[in-house]
Order: structure tokens, then sequence, then C-alpha cells
């Protein structure tokens, strides 16, 4: 019974620790979208949810204090844990008494990674079992966010195409129904440009718990391998196109069709490079 009780009890904290995953991803995600669109509510809400992170993390620290009576610093996995609670105390002091938002933002996407590589990395005396099935979970959620974020720039896609047919039928001057049934040029390379602010940092997400998992599960993993090389590749070609973007050096026809190129980019990297990887099927 004892046994069974322990055991429950570290499904328990493994699923809270999960959770606290969660939020500091959608955390991540808020401050990003403010970070692309100064947009303070985001910026709120990303802050209230780093908040419950800290709470979260300092219930865990001081229940890991307690239960082996010291500070929780002497292995590599508890540094970890502790440095991933350092980082999202220092974002939470510069975010509300220094105001430098962009530096929180990419503060915490570092302390995300830390905190994914402390959550998911399997522990020595846990049951074979039982770390089988975190990282089978790791593995959901990549693959969840990085589908997401395919959907985002897919439905982005759109958009730009049909962005691209109405300024040519706008150029040509050939007013009718097709016209009026496509949203205004403004409108369709907003939304556009908001979908792939979704998609950026949920791919990143994606790649980050894709490597973590790889390099947890498959002895033969190498950072080289094409799959991740051309996923990073993808990251890069999304979030130029954002940066040129924001910084206005790229906007109407031209924005579109590169927002077109990055998702064909996309389509060879979802459907063909993995056939060249040594463990991505």
């Amino acid at each position: 019974m004892f046994e069974g009780d322990a055991l429950m009890q570290d499904i328990f904290m493994t699923r809270l620790h999960e959770f606290t995953i969660i939020l500091y991803a959608l955390s991540v995600l808020f401050y990003f979208f403010d970070f692309m669109h100064n947009n303070q509510r985001a910026n709120r809400i990303a802050f209230w949810l780093l908040l419950f992170v800290w709470v979260l993390q300092s219930s865990f620290l001081f229940i890991y204090i307690v239960e082996m009576k010291r500070f929780p610093i002497l292995t590599i996995m508890e540094g970890l844990y502790f440095y991933s609670w350092v980082l999202v105390t220092f974002s939470l002091i510069i975010n509300k008494w220094l105001k430098i938002d962009f530096i929180v933002f990419f503060t915490n996407v570092f302390g995300f990674v830390i905190m994914a590589i402390h959550t998911f990395a399997p522990a020595r005396d846990s049951a074979q079992v039982h770390a089988e099935q975190v990282v089978s979970e790791l593995l959901f959620i990549h693959v969840t966010a990085a589908l997401l974020a395919y959907g985002m720039f897919t439905i982005s896609f759109v958009f730009s195409v049909l962005y691209c047919i109405q300024y040519d039928l706008l150029k040509q001057k050939k007013w009718g129904k097709r016209v009026m049934r496509i949203a205004d040029l403004a409108k369709l390379e907003h939304i556009s440009y908001l979908l792939c602010v979704i998609g950026v940092p949920l791919l990143l997400i994606g790649l980050i718990l894709g490597v973590q998992w790889a390099v947890i599960q498959r002895q033969d993993f190498l950072w080289y391998d094409p799959k991740i090389i051309s996923s990073f590749i993808v990251l890069f070609v999304y979030s130029s196109f954002l940066y040129l973007r924001v910084s206005k050096k790229l906007r109407g026809k031209n924005g579109a069709l590169l927002n077109i190129a990055s998702f064909l980019i996309m389509l060879i990297n979802f459907f063909l490079v993995g056939n060249f990887s040594n463990f991505h099927y």
C-alpha cells in the first residue's frame, strides 16, 4: 500500500510539473505576441501566467526542501530546476519594476528550455514504465505543438494567396462579385501576419521538446540530422518574415509572396526531408 501511495504521489507531482510546463509555454506565447504587437493585454496575461508558474515552482522547491531536508541543488537535475526558478524570479522582478519587456521574453524562452529539460528527463530512480510514459507524453506534446504551428502556417498561406489574387484583381480593375467576396487587402495581410505570430512560437516550443525527446530516447541522435536542420530552417524563414514585416522592410504583395515561399519550404520539410532522417519517420 505504501509503495502504491508513493507511486500515485510521484505521478501526481509529474502531472503538476507538466501542467506548469503548459502554463509556462502559454506565458511565452503571450510574451511573444506582445513582443511582436506591443499588446499590453497580452503582456498582462503573460505576467499572471508566469506568476502562477513561479508559485508552483516555489511550492515544488519548498516540498523538495522538506522531503530531502536540504537545499536541492546537489545534482544536475536539481540544479536545472533551481536555475529555472531563478530565471522566472528575475523575470518577474524585471517585468514588474524595470518594465524591460523584451528581456523578459527572451529570458523566458531560455527558462522554458531549462524547465522542459528538467521536467521530461526521466529520473534515474523512477520506474521504467513511468519513465517511458513521461517520454511518450513529451513526444505527444512535441508533435501537437508542431502540427498546430503547421496549421497556423497553412491558414496564413491561404490568406496570402487570397491577398495576391485580390491584389491582381484590383490592379487590373476587375470590379465584380469576386472582388467583393474577398476581404480587403489590409485585413488579409494582417490576419496572415497574426497567424504566423502564433505559429512561430508554437514551432519553437515543438522543436525544443522534440530535441529533448530525441536526446532522451534515441541513441543514434545526431544534431546535424536533416530533419532537425530543415525544421530550424523553417523556423528561421518564418522568423525572418516576421522581422521584415514588423520592421516594415517588406509589406504588401512582396510580403505575401515571401509567406507563400515559406509555406512551400515548410511542405518540403514536412513531406520530404523526414525520409532522409535517421530517426524521424
